[in-house]
């Protein structure tokens, strides 16, 4: 919500409820672990349209550019260009990204501003596009607990229900991100904190805290996953 750009979703028995709020909704799906990202924002407050509407018109300016060959510094411009003609600022620490089979987040990173980077897209890539704009200075840092977690890997441990929580995040998840509310439908909270602790200890596994804006800004952000060709697909569509 409001200067929360990512990564925030309901704790357990959560009781927060929306109420004039700018809401960014960020969805993941697979197929056999092939992801598709989508993002939407929803103004509760209808106080800022205009900075909705820059973020998804920055979306659009930079899928109007893709096909094999065009840099990520090039996607980069025209997404800064779009939101700062509308008045707002870029995030510039949070990008798009590449996705691959079991990879929410995969090479290559797509920059929400002029970077310079010269590296091209290549025929075949599938990426998400993912600007962000914000009323603030367009820098997010991390901030609260994370709620939202993925595997870096597997290993041993001798404690029965850790096995059986790792085993069941392998089965479902593998490395795609997971939250605590869904491992409570199989196990306890307890049960859970304890399993968490054990995999951060054993460096297998990945937090999301949520980052908010630095400026406590409110942030818009538009997202499409593309699969990048000679006329460049779409692949989540409203």
């Amino acid at each position: 919500m409001n200067e929360c750009a990512a990564h925030y979703t309901a704790k357990i028995n959560d009781d927060l409820k929306f109420n004039d709020e700018v809401i960014k909704l960020d969805v993941g799906v697979h197929v056999d672990g092939f992801v598709g990202d989508t993002a939407c924002t929803v103004d509760l407050s209808g106080k800022h349209a205009d900075l909705v509407k820059a973020s998804e018109d920055a979306l659009q300016a930079a899928i109007s550019i893709i096909k094999p060959g065009v840099t990520l510094g090039e996607i980069g411009k025209v997404i800064e260009e779009t939101i700062k003609k509308a008045g707002f600022q870029p995030i510039r620490n949070l990008s798009g990204h590449g996705l691959d089979e079991y990879q929410s987040h995969a090479p290559p990173n797509i920059p929400n501003f002029d970077t310079g980077d010269e590296t091209e897209l290549e025929k075949g890539q599938v990426i998400a596009i993912e600007p962000f704009a914000t009323t603030g200075i367009g820098v997010i840092h991390d901030k609260g607990t994370a709620e939202i977690f993925s595997m870096m890997g597997f290993k041993s441990t001798r404690v029965m229900f850790v096995r059986n929580i790792m085993k069941h995040i392998g089965d479902t998840y593998l490395t795609l991100p997971f939250s605590k509310l869904q491992l409570k439908e199989k196990f306890s909270e307890g049960q859970i904190a304890f399993a968490l602790k054990q995999f951060k200890q054993l460096e297998i596994l990945q937090e999301y805290k949520p980052p908010v804006e630095s400026k406590d800004g409110p942030v818009s952000q538009a997202e499409h996953t593309v699969y990048v060709d000679d006329e460049s697909v779409v692949l989540t569509k409203k």
